[in-house]
Protein backbone atom coordinates (compact mmCIF):
# COMPACT_ATOMS: atom_id res chain seq x y z
CA UNK A 1 0.00 0.00 0.00
CA UNK A 2 1.20 3.57 -0.65
CA UNK A 3 2.50 5.55 2.31
CA UNK A 4 1.65 9.20 2.99
CA UNK A 5 3.20 11.95 5.08
CA UNK A 6 1.00 14.75 6.44
CA UNK A 7 2.43 18.02 7.79
CA UNK A 8 0.15 20.16 9.96
CA UNK A 9 1.21 23.82 9.76
CA UNK A 10 -0.57 25.47 12.74
CA UNK A 11 -0.63 29.08 11.52
CA UNK A 12 -3.04 31.43 9.77
CA UNK A 13 -3.15 35.19 9.32
CA UNK A 14 -6.66 35.18 10.82
CA UNK A 15 -9.12 32.48 11.89
CA UNK A 16 -12.24 31.96 9.77
CA UNK A 17 -15.50 31.79 11.72
CA UNK A 18 -16.18 28.16 10.74
CA UNK A 19 -12.67 26.80 11.41
CA UNK A 20 -12.12 24.31 14.24
CA UNK A 21 -8.59 23.20 13.32
CA UNK A 22 -5.72 23.69 15.76
CA UNK A 23 -3.86 26.86 14.82
CA UNK A 24 -2.23 30.10 16.01
CA UNK A 25 -2.18 33.52 14.42
CA UNK A 26 1.09 33.65 12.50
CA UNK A 27 4.18 35.18 14.09
CA UNK A 28 7.55 34.76 12.45
CA UNK A 29 9.37 33.80 15.65
CA UNK A 30 6.78 31.11 16.42
CA UNK A 31 6.86 29.87 12.83
CA UNK A 32 10.64 29.53 12.82
CA UNK A 33 10.61 27.68 16.15
CA UNK A 34 7.91 25.36 14.79
CA UNK A 35 9.94 24.54 11.69
CA UNK A 36 13.00 23.66 13.78
CA UNK A 37 10.86 21.40 15.98
CA UNK A 38 9.28 19.77 12.92
CA UNK A 39 12.67 19.00 11.40
CA UNK A 40 13.63 17.39 14.71
CA UNK A 41 10.41 15.34 14.73
CA UNK A 42 11.23 14.00 11.28
CA UNK A 43 14.75 13.10 12.39
CA UNK A 44 13.46 11.24 15.47
CA UNK A 45 10.99 9.20 13.42
CA UNK A 46 13.81 8.32 11.01
CA UNK A 47 16.05 7.22 13.90
CA UNK A 48 13.23 5.02 15.22
CA UNK A 49 12.56 3.66 11.72
CA UNK A 50 8.86 4.46 12.17
CA UNK A 51 8.22 3.88 8.46
CA UNK A 52 10.30 0.67 8.34
CA UNK A 53 12.23 1.84 5.31
CA UNK A 54 9.16 2.58 3.19
CA UNK A 55 9.39 5.61 0.92
CA UNK A 56 6.86 8.45 0.89
CA UNK A 57 4.40 8.34 -2.02
CA UNK A 58 2.39 11.43 -1.03
CA UNK A 59 3.37 14.48 1.02
CA UNK A 60 0.58 16.85 2.05
CA UNK A 61 0.94 20.22 3.78
CA UNK A 62 -2.31 21.20 5.54
CA UNK A 63 -3.29 23.47 8.36
CA UNK A 64 -3.78 26.22 9.14
CA UNK A 65 -2.33 27.90 6.10
CA UNK A 66 0.96 26.29 4.99
CA UNK A 67 1.84 29.30 2.84
CA UNK A 68 2.20 31.44 5.97
CA UNK A 69 5.60 29.74 6.04
CA UNK A 70 8.22 31.16 3.73
CA UNK A 71 9.36 29.28 0.61
CA UNK A 72 12.70 28.66 2.33
CA UNK A 73 10.95 27.05 5.30
CA UNK A 74 8.70 24.91 3.11
CA UNK A 75 11.65 23.81 0.98
CA UNK A 76 13.66 22.86 4.08
CA UNK A 77 10.81 20.64 5.23
CA UNK A 78 10.58 18.86 1.86
CA UNK A 79 14.34 18.35 1.79
CA UNK A 80 14.27 16.93 5.33
CA UNK A 81 11.55 14.52 4.19
CA UNK A 82 13.75 13.33 1.35
CA UNK A 83 16.73 12.96 3.65
CA UNK A 84 14.92 11.19 6.49
CA UNK A 85 12.41 8.99 4.67
CA UNK A 86 12.99 9.18 0.94
CA UNK A 87 10.43 10.42 -1.55
CA UNK A 88 9.28 8.30 -4.47
CA UNK A 89 10.19 9.75 -7.87
CA UNK A 90 6.51 10.15 -8.72
CA UNK A 91 5.48 11.43 -5.27
CA UNK A 92 2.49 13.77 -5.07
CA UNK A 93 3.57 16.85 -3.06
CA UNK A 94 0.60 19.06 -2.18
CA UNK A 95 0.04 22.19 -0.17
CA UNK A 96 -2.97 24.21 0.84
CA UNK A 97 -2.71 27.93 0.15
CA UNK A 98 -4.66 31.11 0.79
CA UNK A 99 -5.11 33.00 -2.51
CA UNK A 100 -3.71 36.20 -0.97
CA UNK A 101 -0.56 34.52 0.33
CA UNK A 102 1.22 33.60 -2.90
CA UNK A 103 3.39 35.45 -5.40
CA UNK A 104 4.88 34.40 -8.71
CA UNK A 105 8.34 34.12 -7.15
CA UNK A 106 7.23 32.00 -4.19
CA UNK A 107 5.25 29.63 -6.40
CA UNK A 108 8.20 29.14 -8.75
CA UNK A 109 10.41 28.29 -5.75
CA UNK A 110 7.91 25.69 -4.59
CA UNK A 111 7.70 24.03 -8.01
CA UNK A 112 11.50 23.88 -8.15
CA UNK A 113 11.48 22.18 -4.73
CA UNK A 114 9.14 19.46 -6.03
CA UNK A 115 5.65 20.69 -5.15
CA UNK A 116 3.29 19.57 -7.91
CA UNK A 117 -0.22 20.07 -6.49
CA UNK A 118 -1.77 23.16 -4.88
CA UNK A 119 -5.15 23.67 -3.22
CA UNK A 120 -6.61 27.17 -2.90
CA UNK A 121 -9.33 28.00 -0.41
CA UNK A 122 -11.77 29.82 -2.68
CA UNK A 123 -14.91 29.02 -0.61
CA UNK A 124 -17.15 31.47 -2.53
CA UNK A 125 -17.00 33.98 -5.37
CA UNK A 126 -19.32 36.32 -3.46
CA UNK A 127 -17.37 38.80 -1.31
CA UNK A 128 -20.35 39.42 0.97
CA UNK A 129 -20.50 35.72 1.79
CA UNK A 130 -16.77 35.68 2.50
CA UNK A 131 -17.11 38.60 4.90
CA UNK A 132 -19.93 36.81 6.73
CA UNK A 133 -17.53 34.02 7.75
CA UNK A 134 -14.49 36.19 8.45
CA UNK A 135 -12.68 35.10 5.33
CA UNK A 136 -9.97 37.72 4.69
CA UNK A 137 -9.91 37.59 0.92
CA UNK A 138 -11.11 39.33 -2.17
CA UNK A 139 -12.97 37.00 -4.50
CA UNK A 140 -10.95 38.50 -7.37
CA UNK A 141 -7.73 37.20 -5.79
CA UNK A 142 -8.54 33.59 -6.58
CA UNK A 143 -8.27 34.17 -10.34
CA UNK A 144 -4.92 35.87 -9.90
CA UNK A 145 -3.64 33.07 -7.65
CA UNK A 146 -4.67 30.32 -10.08
CA UNK A 147 -3.03 32.15 -13.00
CA UNK A 148 0.21 32.57 -11.05
CA UNK A 149 0.22 28.92 -10.01
CA UNK A 150 -0.32 27.72 -13.56
CA UNK A 151 2.39 30.04 -14.89
CA UNK A 152 4.79 28.78 -12.20
CA UNK A 153 4.33 25.19 -13.37
CA UNK A 154 1.52 23.76 -11.24
CA UNK A 155 -0.58 21.53 -13.49
CA UNK A 156 -2.73 20.08 -10.69
CA UNK A 157 -4.84 22.81 -9.06
CA UNK A 158 -7.69 22.29 -6.60
CA UNK A 159 -10.27 24.80 -5.40
CA UNK A 160 -12.09 24.36 -2.08
CA UNK A 161 -15.72 25.55 -2.07
CA UNK A 162 -18.27 25.68 0.77
CA UNK A 163 -22.03 25.62 0.40
CA UNK A 164 -24.55 26.66 3.03
CA UNK A 165 -22.70 29.85 3.98
CA UNK A 166 -24.68 32.56 5.82
CA UNK A 167 -26.71 34.50 3.28
CA UNK A 168 -25.84 32.14 0.44
CA UNK A 169 -28.60 31.30 -2.04
CA UNK A 170 -28.87 28.62 -4.68
CA UNK A 171 -28.27 31.29 -7.33
CA UNK A 172 -25.12 32.61 -5.64
CA UNK A 173 -23.83 29.06 -5.16
CA UNK A 174 -24.43 28.38 -8.86
CA UNK A 175 -22.47 31.55 -9.68
CA UNK A 176 -19.60 30.33 -7.48
CA UNK A 177 -19.56 26.98 -9.31
CA UNK A 178 -19.54 28.72 -12.70
CA UNK A 179 -16.69 31.05 -11.70
CA UNK A 180 -14.71 28.14 -10.28
CA UNK A 181 -15.15 26.16 -13.52
CA UNK A 182 -14.08 29.18 -15.55
CA UNK A 183 -10.68 29.01 -13.82
CA UNK A 184 -10.21 25.48 -15.27
CA UNK A 185 -8.98 23.65 -12.16
CA UNK A 186 -8.22 19.95 -12.28
CA UNK A 187 -9.96 19.25 -8.97
CA UNK A 188 -12.82 20.73 -6.96
CA UNK A 189 -13.80 20.02 -3.35
CA UNK A 190 -17.34 21.02 -2.37
CA UNK A 191 -18.01 20.92 1.37
CA UNK A 192 -21.27 21.50 3.20
CA UNK A 193 -20.85 24.10 5.94
CA UNK A 194 -20.97 22.41 9.33
CA UNK A 195 -21.07 24.09 12.72
CA UNK A 196 -18.14 22.90 14.83
CA UNK A 197 -17.98 23.38 18.60
CA UNK A 198 -15.94 26.30 19.94
CA UNK A 199 -15.89 28.17 16.62
CA UNK A 200 -17.01 31.76 16.12
CA UNK A 201 -19.88 30.44 14.02
CA UNK A 202 -21.10 28.24 16.90
CA UNK A 203 -20.90 31.21 19.27
CA UNK A 204 -22.88 33.39 16.86
CA UNK A 205 -25.56 30.70 16.63
CA UNK A 206 -25.91 30.51 20.40
CA UNK A 207 -26.28 34.29 20.53
CA UNK A 208 -28.91 34.24 17.82
CA UNK A 209 -26.73 36.26 15.44
CA UNK A 210 -26.78 33.45 12.85
CA UNK A 211 -29.17 30.68 11.86
CA UNK A 212 -28.32 27.02 11.39
CA UNK A 213 -27.43 26.00 7.83
CA UNK A 214 -30.61 25.02 5.97
CA UNK A 215 -30.30 21.26 5.34
CA UNK A 216 -32.85 21.26 2.52
CA UNK A 217 -31.06 24.13 0.76
CA UNK A 218 -27.70 22.42 1.23
CA UNK A 219 -29.11 19.26 -0.37
CA UNK A 220 -30.24 21.31 -3.37
CA UNK A 221 -26.79 22.92 -3.56
CA UNK A 222 -25.10 19.51 -3.46
CA UNK A 223 -27.32 18.30 -6.30
CA UNK A 224 -26.52 21.43 -8.30
CA UNK A 225 -22.79 20.88 -7.84
CA UNK A 226 -23.01 17.22 -8.86
CA UNK A 227 -25.00 18.10 -11.98
CA UNK A 228 -22.90 21.06 -13.15
CA UNK A 229 -19.53 19.48 -12.46
CA UNK A 230 -20.47 16.20 -14.13
CA UNK A 231 -21.68 18.12 -17.20
CA UNK A 232 -18.33 19.95 -17.20
CA UNK A 233 -16.40 16.67 -17.39
CA UNK A 234 -15.55 16.17 -13.72
CA UNK A 235 -15.80 12.78 -12.05
CA UNK A 236 -17.27 12.60 -8.57
CA UNK A 237 -15.06 10.04 -6.85
CA UNK A 238 -15.77 10.83 -3.17
CA UNK A 239 -18.68 12.43 -1.35
CA UNK A 240 -17.19 15.93 -1.50
CA UNK A 241 -14.57 15.61 -4.24
CA UNK A 242 -14.60 15.92 -8.03
CA UNK A 243 -11.72 15.70 -10.46
CA UNK A 244 -10.76 15.70 -14.10
CA UNK A 245 -9.87 12.16 -15.20
CA UNK A 246 -6.53 11.20 -13.66
CA UNK A 247 -6.46 14.00 -11.08
CA UNK A 248 -7.92 12.40 -7.95
CA UNK A 249 -5.99 13.47 -4.85
CA UNK A 250 -3.72 10.52 -4.13
CA UNK A 251 -3.03 11.58 -0.55
CA UNK A 252 -6.69 11.77 0.42
CA UNK A 253 -7.31 8.43 -1.29
CA UNK A 254 -4.90 6.96 1.26
CA UNK A 255 -7.33 7.82 4.05
CA UNK A 256 -10.39 6.46 2.25
CA UNK A 257 -8.65 3.28 1.08
CA UNK A 258 -7.19 2.38 4.47
CA UNK A 259 -3.58 3.27 3.64
CA UNK A 260 -0.82 4.15 6.10
CA UNK A 261 0.20 7.72 6.86
CA UNK A 262 2.44 9.53 9.32
CA UNK A 263 1.22 12.88 10.63
CA UNK A 264 3.69 15.48 11.89
CA UNK A 265 3.11 18.78 13.69
CA UNK A 266 0.89 19.63 16.67
CA UNK A 267 -2.50 17.82 16.61
CA UNK A 268 -1.50 15.68 13.59
CA UNK A 269 -2.86 12.12 13.50
CA UNK A 270 -1.13 8.98 12.20
CA UNK A 271 -2.11 5.46 11.19
CA UNK A 272 0.65 2.91 10.68
CA UNK A 273 0.36 -0.88 10.55
CA UNK A 274 -2.93 -0.97 12.43
CA UNK A 275 -1.78 1.51 15.09
CA UNK A 276 -3.37 4.94 15.46
CA UNK A 277 -1.59 7.71 17.35
CA UNK A 278 -1.83 11.48 17.63
CA UNK A 279 0.42 14.37 18.55
CA UNK A 280 -0.27 16.74 21.40
CA UNK A 281 -2.57 19.63 20.44
CA UNK A 282 -0.39 22.34 21.95
CA UNK A 283 2.40 24.13 20.12
CA UNK A 284 4.49 24.81 23.26
CA UNK A 285 4.17 21.22 24.53
CA UNK A 286 4.99 19.96 21.03
CA UNK A 287 8.17 22.02 20.88
CA UNK A 288 9.16 21.14 24.45
CA UNK A 289 8.95 17.42 23.79
CA UNK A 290 11.15 17.69 20.73
CA UNK A 291 13.65 19.90 22.56
CA UNK A 292 14.03 16.92 24.90
CA UNK A 293 14.37 14.51 21.95
CA UNK A 294 10.94 12.99 22.69
CA UNK A 295 8.27 12.39 20.09
CA UNK A 296 5.23 14.55 21.01
CA UNK A 297 2.78 11.63 20.84
CA UNK A 298 -0.13 12.01 23.24
CA UNK A 299 -1.99 8.74 22.81
CA UNK A 300 -1.66 5.46 20.94
CA UNK A 301 -4.28 2.84 20.09
CA UNK A 302 -3.67 -0.57 18.57
CA UNK A 303 -6.68 -1.59 16.48
CA UNK A 304 -7.83 -5.18 16.46
CA UNK A 305 -8.23 -6.89 13.06
CA UNK A 306 -12.02 -6.47 13.46
CA UNK A 307 -11.67 -2.73 14.16
CA UNK A 308 -9.37 -2.35 11.16
CA UNK A 309 -11.89 -4.11 8.92
CA UNK A 310 -14.79 -1.97 10.13
CA UNK A 311 -12.85 1.26 9.65
CA UNK A 312 -11.78 0.18 6.16
CA UNK A 313 -15.45 -0.24 5.25
CA UNK A 314 -16.56 3.05 6.85
CA UNK A 315 -13.87 5.11 5.12
CA UNK A 316 -14.22 3.18 1.86
CA UNK A 317 -17.93 3.94 1.70
CA UNK A 318 -17.09 7.60 1.23
CA UNK A 319 -15.82 6.68 -2.23
CA UNK A 320 -18.40 6.58 -4.99
CA UNK A 321 -17.11 3.10 -5.95
CA UNK A 322 -17.61 1.88 -2.39
CA UNK A 323 -15.83 -1.25 -1.15
CA UNK A 324 -15.62 -4.86 -2.32
CA UNK A 325 -18.46 -6.76 -0.70
CA UNK A 326 -16.25 -9.53 0.68
CA UNK A 327 -14.42 -6.90 2.75
CA UNK A 328 -17.73 -5.87 4.32
CA UNK A 329 -19.02 -9.30 5.29
CA UNK A 330 -17.90 -11.54 8.14
CA UNK A 331 -19.04 -14.87 6.77
CA UNK A 332 -21.22 -15.25 9.85
CA UNK A 333 -24.84 -14.47 8.82
CA UNK A 334 -26.00 -13.86 12.40
CA UNK A 335 -23.16 -11.53 13.38
CA UNK A 336 -23.98 -8.10 14.79
CA UNK A 337 -22.00 -6.47 11.97
CA UNK A 338 -23.91 -8.25 9.20
CA UNK A 339 -27.20 -7.36 10.86
CA UNK A 340 -26.21 -3.68 10.89
CA UNK A 341 -25.30 -3.82 7.20
CA UNK A 342 -28.63 -5.50 6.43
CA UNK A 343 -30.59 -2.84 8.36
CA UNK A 344 -28.80 -0.03 6.52
CA UNK A 345 -29.65 -1.69 3.19
CA UNK A 346 -33.29 -2.07 4.21
CA UNK A 347 -33.42 1.66 5.03
CA UNK A 348 -32.09 2.48 1.57
CA UNK A 349 -28.77 3.89 2.82
CA UNK A 350 -26.43 1.34 1.25
CA UNK A 351 -26.72 -1.06 -1.66
CA UNK A 352 -24.83 -3.96 -3.20
CA UNK A 353 -23.99 -3.62 -6.86
CA UNK A 354 -21.52 -5.56 -9.01
CA UNK A 355 -19.88 -7.17 -6.00
CA UNK A 356 -19.40 -3.92 -4.08
CA UNK A 357 -21.38 -2.12 -1.40
CA UNK A 358 -21.92 1.60 -1.81
CA UNK A 359 -23.80 4.45 -0.24
CA UNK A 360 -27.00 5.27 -2.08
CA UNK A 361 -27.85 8.89 -2.92
CA UNK A 362 -29.78 8.97 0.35
CA UNK A 363 -26.89 7.33 2.17
CA UNK A 364 -24.46 10.01 1.04
CA UNK A 365 -26.72 12.58 2.70
CA UNK A 366 -26.44 10.62 5.96
CA UNK A 367 -22.87 9.35 5.65
CA UNK A 368 -21.92 10.37 9.19
CA UNK A 369 -24.90 8.49 10.65
CA UNK A 370 -24.00 5.41 8.58
CA UNK A 371 -20.44 5.59 9.92
CA UNK A 372 -21.61 5.80 13.52
CA UNK A 373 -23.87 2.80 13.08
CA UNK A 374 -21.14 0.67 11.49
CA UNK A 375 -18.48 1.59 14.02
Amino acid sequence: MPLGLYIHVPFCRTRCHFCAFYLHIHREDKAQAFVEALLCEMRLHALRNSLEGRRIETLYFGGGTPTTLSPDQLCRIVEQGRRCFGLADHAEISLEAHPDSVTEETLQRLVQAGFNRISFGMQSSDETELVQVGRPSSAAQIGRAVSLARAAGFSDINLDLIYGLPGQTLDSWTATLDEALALEPTHLSCYALTVEARTRLAIDLRRGDRTEPDAELQNAMEDEAASRLTDAGFQRYEISNYCRPGYACRHNLLYWQGGDYLGLGPSAQSYLAGCRFGNVEDLDAYRQALTEDRLPILETERLSPEQQRREAVVFGLRLLDGVVFRVAETGEPDSDWDLRVTRLAERGLIEERAGRIKLTDLGRRHADSVAVELL
